[in-house]
């Protein structure tokens, strides 16, 4: 199915609630819409992937990104090199349940939210305007700069600086001022996230509602279970080709530094991890150390089947691939004894990917 823009989705969804739209010949609201009795991909599916991994991602990204601000606050109101240190590392928190959730973004995160929180490269330049500019960074100004002024990159820069090596005495009050603004910024845009999957928001139900009622009367966003479980892998799929091939390509084939995500903070592999890490939670319907308690992509393929344990075996096998480059990434793409573990990492992500591509996805498209 050809994917929605998200004003799309949701302008269709009060249709949910009062059931004014009826597409397909399916009439009863208590069942799911032309799924089979023993299909696989049913809602319990849908449910898990929303409650289980999605809600509960962007809610530890609300929380980090508030912990983040109350680190920036801190280190504003009484810099030290502790509480600069503080900051760094609420930094690096956030960016796990953020790199977490790009294994699925879509639904209200792509509605601009994505560029607003995680734009790369910046442009030093114009970061450079806003610091000499005297303007007042009032809300309202952060919301309209442009993506690459604002969001995880310019804070990571502000505060770490290049390599990491910022101190405390080099934090000029007007960097203070706009990390400040960024911090709360960012704050502000993954609370907004998080409300639209679980709260409704100018009459429309929330996100969550809209992708579990899949298949359900009047439901044209997802007028099929099965077109939110393609859903589901596409998020699986996308992630997984940008990593490979945008992520690290980019950088690595270019030899530009300039184009490694996270630079600053050589954070850019553990980046690349938790974008694994994220296929990986949406396959077993669960994040890392909690408990499975529903249907997953893993049931569909059969648990214990040969496909099953491949599947485990290549995100295992990505994930140690990538620990095997050397950080920082933006000195190992251009140093010749790291290119073949950069290459290895590519193949294993890359081999992934065509297992859900050429394996997976057809489960879920039947």
């Amino acid at each position: 199915m050809k994917r929605m823009s998200l004003p799309l989705r949701l302008a269709f969804a009060p249709a949910l609630l009062s059931g004014a739209l009826f597409l397909g010949g399916c009439g009863d609201d208590a069942e799911p819409c032309c799924d089979s009795p023993d299909s696989k991909i049913n809602s319990e599916l849908i449910i898990t992937f929303a409650d289980q991994v999605v809600v509960p991602t962007y809610a530890k990204l609300a929380t980090r990104l508030t912990e983040l601000d109350a680190a920036c606050k801190a280190l504003a109101t009484a810099p030290s090199a502790e509480k600069l240190n503080a900051a760094k590392q609420a930094w690096q928190a956030a960016r796990v349940p953020w790199e977490q959730s790009e294994g699925f973004l879509f639904g209200p995160v792509s509605g601009g939210y994505d560029p607003a929180m995680d734009s790369w490269p910046l442009n030093l330049a114009d970061l450079d305007k806003v610091l000499t500019n005297g303007d007042t960074l009032t809300p309202e100004y952060m919301g309209n700069l442009e993506n690459s002024q604002k969001g995880f990159h310019t804070v990571e820069f502000l505060i770490f600086g290049d390599g990491g090596t910022k101190t405390v005495g080099q934090l000029t009050p007007r960097e203070s001022d706009y990390l400040l603004a960024t911090s709360a910024e960012l704050k502000r845009v993954a609370t907004v996230v998080h409300a639209l999957w679980t709260q409704p928001s100018d009459g429309n139900p929330p996100f969550r509602d809209t992708l579990t009622t899949a298949g359900k009367a009047g439901n044209t966003a997802y007028p099929s279970i099965h077109a939110a479980a393609q859903e589901i892998g596409d998020g699986i799929i996308a992630i997984l080709d940008e990593v490979a091939n945008g992520k690290i390509a980019d950088p690595f084939d270019a030899g530009d530094p300039n184009l490694v995500e996270s630079q600053f903070a050589y954070n850019s592999l553990s980046d690349f991890t938790n974008n694994i890490r994220s296929v990986e939670n949406v396959y077993l319907g669960h994040l890392q150390g909690e408990t499975k308690k529903g249907t997953s992509l893993q049931d569909v393929v059969g648990v214990g089947s040969a496909l099953d344990v491949k599947i485990r075996g290549q995100i295992a096998a990505s994930i140690t691939a990538l620990a095997a480059v050397p950080e920082p990434f933006r000195e190992s793409i251009n140093n010749a004894a790291a290119a073949d573990k950069i290459r290895a990492a590519q193949t294993a992500i890359r081999t992934l990917l065509e297992t859900f591509q050429g394996e997976v996805k057809p489960l879920l498209t039947k």
